[in-house]
């Protein structure tokens, strides 16, 4: 039998501060990609998508949230890019070709629209931020 004090939700243990470093190198990345998805949405004949705050803010929440859940958010990231960067660079191929990559773009486009959203859903855009820059 577990006793209740022995249960704790992710929320209820404390978190040690996030690395400065890990902090950028996640921002860095997360605008890496969102110029990546841009450019799948241009061969996808799609316009430019303007992020709203909760996509922007995403590092820094993820930075404010800490321990797990950055690390969540780190990974999710990473997973993201494994598929993004073989994806553009087929997507290029294709259009270097001179072939019709409007399809297998707009086919990316949605899986890392997906993917982002499940990342998001890891951080809340609601709570307390703190702002260490």
């Amino acid at each position: 039998r577990v006793s209740a004090m022995t249960m704790h939700s992710p929320e209820s243990r404390p978190t040690a501060p996030v690395d400065q470093r890990a902090w950028q190198a996640l921002s860095l990345r997360w605008a890496a990609l969102h110029d990546a998805a841009a450019a799948v949405a241009a061969l996808a004949g799609l316009a430019p998508e303007k992020p709203d705050q909760a996509v922007r803010s995403l590092p820094a929440r993820a930075r404010d949230a800490g321990g797990a859940r950055f690390m969540l958010a780190e990974q999710g990231v990473a997973d993201i890019a494994a598929v993004m960067q073989p994806g553009l660079a087929a997507l290029l191929a294709v259009n270097a070709r001179g072939q019709d990559a409007t399809v297998p773009a707009l086919a990316l486009w949605q899986e890392f629209h997906a993917a982002r959203s499940a990342v998001l859903a890891l951080i809340p855009a609601e709570g307390t931020h703190r702002r260490n820059a």
